[in-house]
Order: C-alpha cells, then sequence, then structure tokens
C-alpha cells in the first residue's frame, strides 16, 4: 500500500471523527476512534480489516526504518512518529495481538500549548522558573504528562535564556528556538536509551534536561547526578500519586542503598505533580491534579518512610499554604465548580472517605441533603404498646 493511500485513509478517518484524541486498528474489526475516553466505529465504508490490510499499512507507515523492524521482532513493539499531510502528527505505537499486528495512534496537538491554554495549575508556572533539582510529572498512560510537559518547557522558552535538551520517545511536539536554544532527541533515532542519552545531556551544556520517561535504576541515579550538579530535570513516571511516585524510586534500590537514595532523594527532589483525566459535565475531559511541594515535612517523610500516622497523603492534605493538595481536594473544587459530577469525583478519587467529607461540606454550603438515605424513622412506641 503506498503512502499517500494511507494517508488518504486517515484524513478520511480525522474527517469523520475530528475530536478523535486516539486511532486504534485491530485485525478482523472496524477502525476505531477514542473520542473523549470512549471507543467508537469510524464509519467510513471500510468495514472489517484483515491481518494483510494493516500489515501493509503498518510497511508503509515505517518504511526504510530498519531499526523499528527490529523492535517489532525483538520486542513485539515499537513507537515513533508520523506525519500526515504537514497538518497532523500523531504518536505510533504498533504491535502484536494473536500473532497479528495492530496500532494504536495518538494525535498530538498542531502546535505546542501554554500553561494558560491548558488551564494548568499555577504549580507549572514555578517549576518553569526553578533553575536546578528534580521534577517529576506522574499518571497513567494518555493523561496528559507529556503535553503538561511540553507546556513547561514552551514557558522557559519563551522567557529565559537556556540551553533546553528534551530526550523523548518519540519526539510529540516541535519547539521552535526562541530565547532558549532547544535541542530536541528521539529515541532509536539520535540515541540508545534514557540513560545513555541523559549521560550524554550532561556533556552537552545544558540548563534543562527533559526525560521522556524514567523507567529504571540506572536512569534515576543518572538524572539525581544532573540534578545534583546544577541542571533542572524534568522527567514523568507512570505512577498514580505522589507517595506512590517516593516508593516506586526507592524500590528500584536494594535494602543497603535504599537509606543513600532517600537523602539524595530528599535533596534533590522538588515537586511531583500527578494527573488524571476525567469525563467533564457537558461532554469532553478534564484533567485533575495532585501537587506535592518539597518542603521540610515532605523532606523528612522522603528520608524516614511513612508510618501510618504520617503519610504523603495527609501532609500534603494540610499544606494549601505551600501550594500542595491532593486529588481529593481537586475533585471536591471541580465539582462546587459544577465541572465534574460527584459520582465522577468518587470514581476518580484517592480516598473515599476523605472526600465524601470534602463533598458534604460543599453541599451543607449549599444548603443541600447530606445523604441520600430517606425514610429512617425511630422505632418508638408508646409504653402501653410496649407492656411497660
Amino acid at each position: 500500500m503506498l503512502k499517500a493511500d494511507v494517508d488518504y485513509l486517515f484524513l478520511q478517518f480525522l474527517k469523520e471523527e475530528p475530536d478523535l484524541s486516539d486511532l486504534v486498528l485491530t485485525s478482523f474489526l472496524e477502525p476505531r476512534a477514542i473520542v473523549f475516553g470512549q471507543t467508537k466505529e469510524i464509519k467510513v465504508g471500510v468495514g472489517k480489516l484483515s491481518s494483510f490490510q494493516i500489515e501493509a499499512i503498518v510497511v508503509s507507515m515505517i518504511g526504510k526504518r530498519k531499526k523499528l523492524y527490529d523492535d517489532l521482532k525483538n520486542y513485539g513493539a515499537c513507537d515513533f512518529a508520523y506525519s500526515l499531510s504537514n497538518k497532523f502528527r500523531f504518536r505510533v505505537n504498533v504491535f502484536y495481538q494473536k500473532g497479528s499486528l495492530a496500532l494504536v495512534m495518538r494525535k498530538l496537538p498542531s502546535k505546542v500549548p501554554s500553561i494558560e491554554e491548558l488551564k494548568l495549575p499555577d504549580t507549572f508556572k514555578r517549576i518553569a522558573q526553578e533553575r536546578y533539582g528534580l521534577i517529576l510529572v506522574t499518571g497513567g498512560t494518555g493523561t496528559g504528562k507529556s503535553t503538561s510537559l511540553a507546556a513547561v518547557i514552551r514557558e522557559i522558552n519563551e522567557k529565559f535564556a537556556k540551553h533546553i535538551i528534551t530526550l523523548e520517545d518519540p519526539i510529540e511536539f516541535f519547539h521552535a528556538h526562541q530565547k532558549s536554544i532547544v535541542n530536541q532527541r528521539e529515541l532509536g533515532e539520535d540515541f540508545v536509551d534514557f540513560n545513555s542519552g541523559l549521560r550524554a545531556a550532561l556533556r552537552q551544556a545544558p540548563h534543562v534536561i527533559l526525560v521522556g520517561e524514567i523507567r529504571d535504576k540506572e536512569t534515576i541515579v543518572t538524572a539525581l547526578e544532573a540534578a545534583e550538579t546544577g541542571h533542572l530535570v524534568l522527567g514523568t513516571l507512570h505512577t498514580s500519586d505522589a507517595g506512590q511516585t517516593v516508593h516506586r524510586i526507592v524500590g528500584l534500590f536494594s535494602l543497603e542503598e535504599e537509606r543513600i537514595i532517600r537523602e539524595r532523594l530528599g535533596a534533590s527532589l522538588k515537586f511531583v505533580v500527578s494527573q488524571r483525566l476525567l469525563p467533564k459535565v457537558g461532554g469532553g475531559r478534564i484533567a485533575a491534579f495532585e501537587v506535592m511541594v518539597k518542603n521540610l515535612r515532605i523532606r523528612d517523610l522522603i528520608l524516614h518512610g511513612e508510618r501510618e500516622d504520617r503519610t504523603f497523603y495527609d501532609i500534603i492534605f494540610n499544606s494549601e499554604s505551600y501550594g500542595m493538595f491532593t486529588f481529593d481536594q481537586c475533585l471536591a473544587a471541580y465539582y462546587e465548580q459544577g465541572l465534574i459530577t460527584e459520582q465522577v469525583a468518587l470514581e476518580f478519587c484517592s480516598d473515599r472517605s476523605r472526600l465524601k467529607m470534602l463533598l458534604d461540606r460543599i453541599k451543607a454550603k449549599r444548603g443541600e441533603k447530606l445523604s441520600s438515605i430517606e425514610g429512617l424513622e425511630l422505632d418508638i412506641r408508646d409504653e402501653d404498646s410496649r407492656g411497660w
């Protein structure tokens, strides 16, 4: 299949479902789009795709990039970026399932979004102003981590004269040089793995280093080394909240190494921002956040670990004056503003009982009923009926 034919097919998909976030092609199934978190069939008359058709599409997209074929053969999957008619860009993952190829294509914004356009918390402005240290943005796949960090890079690029190096898999947003110099490197094309790419970056006179994904012990060690030597290191992890992020990093090391890594992490880690995407009232989705900012109490917790009466959640929950808040506090604020329903808030919360307490306060302020249990009466009878 010619690339022109593939591009025409994809353009038809986009015309039919302009709001899609992802395109999913798998054998013996009609093309599907993911729109606001839900899958739906793309009705363009293509019908069910055969494994041969999908293979032809994949070969056309990959072209002569031998490394991608090697990744498919050796690991069963490969990642790359794909441009369509110079108008649309996608992050593509091709993988095997039941012996046949399938692919998922994430549509990328056509321009780098700003912090204001994404309506990100003010924390991201503070992050852009940092000179050194380790900053982590965490969350599940598809929660917008890369987009949020792209907005931070744009903020730095527009306002500060720095040298920024990004290590990405693949490159998702193209940053034009503005006040800063932005050199973007792609895994498999420009460097072999994140750890070696990060080590090389230390010799490239950067002020800011973006690590697309911190996947292993070696990369976190090098990231800490970079942060300790005066660089601002931005990275992502697939963790659900701030507490789990610290546990995940510490868990990569042996018991003998734990004390040292806790000390290094306590000294270098400045922010952990976690993200979740949830359905919005009226359609679409909205990002919810948890923000942890290092202070003396957070540093002490990193050094000595959590206890039953002292957790990351509790400190974040009670530290609004430092700019911290939990997912539950964010969800409660969204509910109060009418952006999400109570059901959605409870579905995506971290601590259900704590969130219900926050929601009850909002309902009490509105004069609403706090409980949905109706018709309860005390079983009171007079003395005669009791035989007293």
